[in-house]
């Protein structure tokens, strides 16, 4: 059973960073995707980013350009590194990871932009 545990959220004004973390564990060797997606009340659940084994990646087209996700395989974990943030991005963000056998979800981390 994988667990993935989420820092890095928090309180932001518009035009600041946060860079959101989540590991895997324990280690496993079979993650294919790694993302974050986020949920506002009433709404969807968006992806905002993904990424690939390979390092190839994708982003929701909100975020194009202010966001930026990577990974470290041998820790089993990937980072969303947020700039320019704006009241609109402000919502819980999920981490997703894809393995060979299951998908998994995080318990979520808060992001409010305000000033």
């Amino acid at each position: 059973q994988v667990q993935l545990v989420e820092s890095g959220g928090g309180l932001v004004q518009p035009g600041g960073s946060l860079r959101l973390s989540c590991a895997a564990s324990p280690i496993v060797a079979d993650i294919s995707l790694m993302a974050w997606y986020r949920q506002g009340p009433g709404k969807n659940r968006e992806l905002v980013a993904k990424i690939q084994s390979d390092g190839a990646t994708n982003y929701g087209d909100s975020v194009t350009g202010r966001f930026t996700i990577s990974r470290d395989n041998a820790k089993n974990t990937a980072y969303l590194q947020m700039n320019n943030l704006q009241p609109e991005d402000t919502t819980v963000y999920y981490c997703f990871v894809r393995t060979l056998v299951r998908d998994y979800w995080g318990q979520g981390t808060q992001v409010t932009v305000s000033s």
